[in-house]
Formats: C-alpha cells, structure tokens, sequence
C-alpha cells in the first residue's frame, strides 16, 4: 500500500464501499456522464498534453482524457486498489494504450514537479482529509500555466436524490446529511470554500460555473429506489433499522421516485454541480 493519510477514505473505498462501485460503476457512470464533455471542455486537453485524473475510480473519465490526447498521456490517481484494477481491465479492453493508473492519496503522492498539463476530477476532490495540502501538492504536479479543472456537488436542496432521502425523514434518521461545508460529499458545495482553499494552495484565475445535468439513476423507480438505498449514504441510513422499516422506507422512495420516471421508463434526476477551474501560475517556482 502506498503513502496514505487520508485512511479513513482509504479504508472505505478499499472496502464496502468500494465493492459497491465496482459492482455498480456503470450505473454511476450513467449517473454522472452528463459532466463528462463540459469538464473535458473546461480542462482544455488536446494534443500531446499529460493529464491527471484525481479520484479516477473506474477510470471513465481518465479513457476520455487520453482520447483527447491521443500523442499525450493520462494518468489515474485513487485510494481504491479494486476500481484501479477495473479501469485497468476496460482501459486494456477498450485498446487504450496512452493511459495508467496508480493508487495513491492525492494529499501526499509523489508527484514529479511540473509533470502534468492538466488536472481533472469527476467527484473525486470532496473527501480530501486536508483539502489545502492536497490541492497544493497537484499544483506542484501542473506545468506553469497548468490548468486544475473538476466537478463537485453544489447546493445539496437542487441534487435531486437528496430531495429523494429526504423524503424518508419520517421513517430514518436523515438529519442533515447533505449540509454544506460539513466533511463529506458537500464539503466543497459553498462557493467561497472552494476560492479559499484554491487560493491557499497557490491557484489563480479561479472559475466557478453552476452546472446541471439529469443522469440515470435505474429503469423504473423500484429499482432506482434500491440503488439509491444501496448507496453509502443509504446504507448508513438503513443499517441499523429493524428490517420492517428498511421495507417502508424502500416502498415510501419508490412512491417519490415514481415522479421522475421518464417515457422510456428510466429515472432521472437532477445532479447541481459546480464546473470549477484554476490555473498554476506562470511566476517564479514553487515554494519549498
């Protein structure tokens, strides 16, 4: 096991919840794909540039990049030992040659200064343990004038699956799960969070874009329902209820899951994001 700090994620996504991804990698890639051109966009990779994938998971994101770059290079970067191995069986399938994966935490991994051109993340940048040390040491990663470019959950109340959990407030112990700034999936939601600790780490030209897509989340609201129950957050919330509410809290999210079934049968809902962007500075070397 390489350097970890963050052990706590690391124990988590070499674990439950890390089969659980595995398992089900392609339905958050269906999910969360709406995000996937406008954060290539923003990014900027073309041509020979070298691009690092921060909590790349099963690697989607990572493939796209390298794509893009067909005479540059991607790189992968994740806690999780059982998703790198995924994305290094579709990379291998899909013939992917420009690409590798690495596990690592992001906080402490030893980059090579001035290595990479850009640096993405699709969800991946919430659960740092110390977001500032993190955020630093990719800039060390980036060329001068290297661009940092992910997305994070925004505002909890306009993420439709939220509205969904809540919805069982009756039955489980929601509370305020989905709070802004606490640590955790939202931690990066207010938007003067993510300048400061962007700016703390040596980050300029800092951009924040509200972005919305409406990913797939099951066919039929049963089964989005069970997916969404399956979760993390929804098997924290159902594990230590008596089996009879696991049932009543499962029929009652169906029955508000059903408002989002599509024509075709499909649920989708609503994800808010914020689209960010922050580029290395061009100016003397880095700081020891």
């Amino acid at each position: 096991m390489p350097n970890i700090v963050n052990t706590e994620q690391a124990h988590a996504w070499n674990g439950a919840e890390g089969a659980h991804w595995v398992r089900n990698q392609d339905r958050w890639n269906a999910v969360t794909d709406g995000f996937n051109e406008p954060l290539l966009n923003a990014a900027g990779i073309t041509g020979h540039h070298r691009t690092l994938d921060l909590g790349c998971g099963s690697g989607q994101t990572t493939r796209l990049a390298a794509l893009r770059a067909p005479q540059g290079h991607a790189l992968g970067l994740d806690l999780s030992g059982p998703l790198l191995a995924e994305a290094r069986t579709r990379a291998e399938r899909e013939g992917i040659g420009n690409v590798s994966f690495t596990q690592g935490d992001t906080q402490v991994h030893p980059f090579e200064t001035g290595t990479f051109d850009a640096a993405i993340s699709r969800y991946g940048v919430m659960f740092f343990a110390d977001p500032a040390a993190a955020f630093s040491n990719v800039g060390r990663a980036l060329r001068p004038g290297g661009r940092l470019a992910f997305v994070c959950p925004a505002d909890a109340a306009l993420n439709d699956w939220v509205t969904a959990m809540t919805s069982l407030r009756d039955l489980l112990p929601v509370g305020d799960f989905a709070r802004p700034g606490a640590p955790g999936m939202y931690s990066l939601a207010p938007p003067d969070r993510i300048r400061d600790v962007l700016t703390a780490a040596g980050f300029t030209g800092i951009t924040l874009n509200k972005t919305q897509v409406y990913g797939v989340w099951g066919h039929g609201a049963a089964d989005a329902a069970e997916f969404i129950l399956g979760t993390g957050p929804g098997r924290h919330l159902t594990g230590q209820a008596p089996a009879a509410v696991r049932t009543r809290a499962l029929h009652t999210l169906t029955d508000h899951l059903r408002a989002h079934e599509t024509a075709d049968g499909t649920v989708r809902l609503r994800s808010t994001s914020w689209l960010v962007t922050a580029d290395r500075p061009t100016g003397p070397a880095d700081k020891p």
